[in-house]
């Protein structure tokens, strides 16, 4: 089995000159007296990196740490240069990032001031914010939901305002955070296939590894550490063999 330290720079980096888009030092964070991370290094440049482990094992933590959402007690983190615990301004310029739940995320009645708020906090005056959320609806498709109330759309339309609403934003990473959980196989496919297309680099933290197909790139993070890094479809295999080992593990301990 590799090893993260032998498996280090898979994958090709991104051409936009930065060879460390995003640069994790030293990151130690504690929660509620319990320790998630302690001296975590990472160095991300890949267009697509998928990041995977089980529950509790420190995966959306990373993303709110990534995204300067959540700062860490010791260390710091860099997207294309930028401190996102520090200077959110800039932070908000660089990184979008989807939740699970787009509940969590939208805050306004319609989705014409969804998409304009972020435009706005970047200093866009009303008129650049509105002729740039028409031009985003109009590459979806979606013109008609200028003035539409959110409370009228189905989840999967809400996943797909959010992702406007990030992209409008024009950032240099995306970060999702379990984004397809509860969708039905159709709006999960066409949310794919609007993330394929995108330019900027995709951090995708999930369960199901079937979304990280054609990733360049795989973490596998196991109690707030790096377990695996590498090629992705090396680590997901390795991943995936683990996990049917414990499942057949716990299954022989129940029948004895």
């Amino acid at each position: 089995m590799k090893r993260a330290e032998e498996m280090q720079g898979a994958g090709q980096p991104v051409q936009n000159g930065d060879p460390e888009a995003v640069c994790l030092s030293g990151i130690g964070l504690s929660l509620a007296g319990r320790e998630i991370f302690s001296g975590l290094d990472l160095s991300l440049s890949e267009r697509r990196i998928g990041i995977v482990g089980r529950n509790g094992s420190g995966k959306s933590t990373l993303a709110r740490v990534m995204t300067g959402l959540q700062a860490p007690d010791r260390g710091e983190v860099r997207v294309m240069g930028v401190d996102v615990a520090k200077d959110r301004r800039a932070a908000i310029r660089t990184i979008g990032i989807l939740f699970q739940n787009p509940d969590h995320q939208i805050i306004f009645p319609t989705v014409g001031e969804e998409l304009a708020f972020g435009l706005r906090q970047q200093g866009r005056s009303k008129a650049d914010a509105r002729d740039a959320v028409r031009a985003m609806l109009a590459r979806f498709g979606k013109t008609a939901w200028e003035e539409r109330s959110v409370e009228t759309l189905s989840q999967g339309q809400k996943h797909l305002v959010c992702l406007m609403a990030v992209l409008v934003l024009e950032p240099a990473l995306i970060v999702l955070d379990e984004p397809f959980t509860g969708l039905d196989i159709p709006t999960t496919r066409a949310l794919q296939r609007h993330l394929a297309e995108l330019a900027p680099i995709l951090i995708h933290i999930t369960h199901d590894i079937t979304a990280l197909d054609g990733y360049e790139r795989a973490i596998w993070i196991e109690a707030g550490r790096v377990a695996q890094d590498g090629p992705a479809e090396a680590v997901l295999a390795e991943y995936l063999a683990a996990m049917v080992r414990e499942d057949a593990d716990a299954g022989a301990g129940l029948a004895d």
